[in-house]
Order: structure tokens, then C-alpha cells, then sequence
């Protein structure tokens, strides 16, 4: 039975362009599944937080003004895209962000002990294997595009930005996950496009 491909995880601070790169990586690999050899196009897993915000009626605004809201808002997406990331099966995803991400923002926004809670038990390891075992991108902050959408949590200023960034690159060598850095510098939708794939096409092969 042949292997599904790798998973693709798009990751990084808010307003890196993630969502639209997913959506370009999905175009990318519709139009050339026989180049790939793809028995079918991948699923896309987005806005996972964005949804949590909405069902639960949190705003952007929890997450600075109450540890304890912003806490259990990062525990639901956590929750919400380990069980989307499970549903899904052997099928293989694109996802515009990770169960990481929601650490990430826990270790920013309400501590670095709390954030340590959240990566505990089996179900945080099952998150990790996936992780481990798919291609993570984490893309770099470009302040041309840090634009406020009225939805989205925005940094107070660039430093609190590149803060962000810097948490991710901790945490997933903490978690000795193995990821790319998507540079800021590399702006071009298609040379974002190349690159993922690259990586995406490099591991495919590697673990066939």
C-alpha cells in the first residue's frame, strides 16, 4: 500500500502570509497531481483559530487583557486542530498553522509555565509525531504585510513580532521538530511555492 505524502504545516506569527501561501500550495499540486503522482489533492486545514474565536465568542482582545481567558482560548485550538489534524486519517493536509502555534502564543501572552502545561500528555505527543513526520515551514515576519484585519491579534510593535518568531524556533527544536525557515526576503508567491515544494518533494522521496 503506498504511503500517503508528507503533511505540510505553514506556521508562524500572525500575518506572514500563511493562509495564502496554503492556498497557492493547493492550486500548485490540483494542477500538477501527475507530476506528483498524487492519488488526490491534499485537504486544507485553515482558519482554525479564527473559527475557535467565532464559536466561542473570544476576541483578540482576550488574549492581552486575561491570562485566563487567554489560556483557555489557546487550549481550544489546541483541541481544534489536534482533532481536525485526527479526522482527517491517512488523507493528507496543507494546514495554515499548528497545534504549536497556540504554545507559542500561551508562552507570549500568559507565561512560559503555562505554555510548558499545554505540551503534556498523549495527545501532545500524537501532535508532535505528526509533526515530525510531515514538512514544517516556518515563515518569517515581513513587516509590509502586518496589516490589521479588525480580527486577528496584532503585536503592539515589530519587536513583539520578531518575539514571536523567535518562540517558534525554540519551541520546535525543543520539540526536536525539524523545520525550514521561509525568509522574509523570499516574497514572490511562486519562489514561496518552490520552496515548500522542494522541501515537500525531498522528504516524499526520502521516505519512500
Amino acid at each position: 500500500m503506498p504511503h500517503s505524502p508528507p503533511n505540510i504545516y505553514i506556521i508562524g506569527a500572525q500575518s506572514t502570509g500563511k493562509t495564502t501561501l496554503v492556498t497557492a500550495l493547493s492550486e500548485h499540486f490540483a494542477q500538477n497531481s501527475s507530476l506528483y503522482a498524487l492519488a488526490k489533492e491534499p485537504y486544507q486545514i485553515k482558519e482554525t483559530a479564527r473559527n475557535v474565536l467565532k464559536q466561542h465568542y473570544f476576541t483578540a482582545s482576550d488574549i492581552t487583557n486575561s491570562k485566563t481567558r487567554a489560556l483557555e482560548l489557546q487550549r481550544l485550538i489546541i483541541e481544534a486542530q489536534a482533532a481536525a489534524e485526527t479526522e482527517l486519517g491517512d488523507t493528507w493536509y496543507i494546514s495554515d498553522r499548528s497545534a504549536l502555534d497556540a504554545v507559542v502564543y500561551a508562552q507570549q501572552y500568559v507565561g512560559a509555565t503555562e505554555a510548558g502545561d499545554l505540551q503534556q500528555g498523549a495527545a501532545w505527543d500524537a501532535i508532535v509525531r505528526r509533526m515530525e513526520a510531515g514538512v514544517v515551514i516556518l515563515c518569517e515576519p515581513n513587516v509590509k504585510w502586518l496589516i490589521d484585519d479588525g480580527v486577528r491579534l496584532m503585536p503592539q510593535d515589530q519587536s513583539e513580532w520578531l518575539q514571536l518568531h523567535s518562540h517558534f524556533s525554540h519551541l520546535l527544536a525543543g520539540n526536536g521538530i525539524e523545520y525550514t525557515v521561509l525568509p522574509s526576503s523570499t516574497a514572490q508567491l511562486t519562489e514561496r511555492v518552490k520552496l515548500v515544494v522542494d522541501q515537500w518533494n525531498g522528504k516524499r522521496v526520502g521516505s519512500q
